[in-house]
């Protein structure tokens, strides 16, 4: 279940789920408590915005001071709607935590055993996906966009994790973060033809509004992948929380027409 905490200002989610295991320092921010103005107001955190630097760098210490976690350790990957996974280590530490321009090359997923590095991905539609492996202690997230979401990125992650550090499947968490909702995620052809491909219950996934429009569920569609390699259906948390519907404490890339801020979406073992 999500939640929403924080202090008087700066608000964030949380999941009760993660929260109750112990093992890690977990958040979904929104937009609310930082310092930058006008489109961007005001806990922008992607410096890919055209938002200045330093006020996201603000908005990072302050975000991250809030749970407890050291931004200079935060590691973020350069997202670029693909589905490279990286295993990262202490040595990544504080790439792309504090610039846009040492953040890991080419990469939408990551993945650490190692406490105290905080894995981090930046989004404002897209969906963002944390992993808990409780068993062996591993996390990891992903950034799923419909591209990474045809991908099969969220899967593709989990499978890394067993391969890499023998998580076992049915015993991992995971949370689906506040993104563009099934109410809101209206596309074409241009969608729905790679779609079709990826998955053959496509029809399953979305609702027709018209002719050559319809409505694409991403929360459905990365549930349904996990659950093909036995991610059990109840380790699955999705926030129902569509950004698009709620502009008055979330960054929407699509409502808001491009001109916008965006949130983070962290996990870190705690130390």
């Amino acid at each position: 279940m999500f939640k929403l905490v924080g202090n008087s200002e700066l608000k964030y989610y949380q999941i009760e789920e993660f929260v109750e295991t112990g093992l890690v320092k977990q958040a979904f921010s929104t937009r609310l408590g930082g310092v930058s103005e006008g489109d961007f107001a005001t806990l922008n955190l992607g410096f890919h915005t055209g938002d200045k630097a330093e006020k996201v760098i603000e908005n990072r210490k302050r975000f991250c001071k809030e749970l407890g976690v050291d931004a200079r350790n935060l590691v973020a990957g350069e997202q670029v709607h693909g589905d490279a996974i990286k295993i990262v280590t202490k040595q990544e530490r504080g790439k792309g935590a504090l610039d846009q321009q040492s953040a890991i090359a080419a990469t939408d997923a990551l993945i650490t055993a190692q406490p105290g590095v905080a894995l981090s991905s930046y989004y404002a539609d897209c969906v963002p996906i944390i992993i808990l492996d409780p068993v062996q202690q591993v996390v990891a997230l992903a950034h799923g966009g419909w591209k990474g979401t045809l991908k099969r990125i969220a899967q593709q992650t989990v499978l890394k994790m067993q391969e890499e550090f023998n998580s076992p499947i049915e015993e991992v968490l995971v949370g689906i973060g506040p993104s563009i909702g099934p109410c809101c995620y209206e596309v074409d052809e241009y969608v729905i033809n790679p779609l079709q491909e990826a998955f053959a219950y496509w029809e399953q996934l979305v609702a027709e509004v018209s002719e050559n429009k319809w409505k694409l569920d991403l929360w459905k569609s990365n549930s349904c992948q996990l659950e093909e390699i036995g991610v059990l259906k109840k380790n699955i948390i999705v926030s129902q929380i569509c950004t698009a519907c709620n502009t008055d404490h979330l960054y929407s890339y699509r409502a808001e027409s491009g001109r916008t801020g965006r949130m983070a979406s962290l996990i870190q073992l705690v130390d």
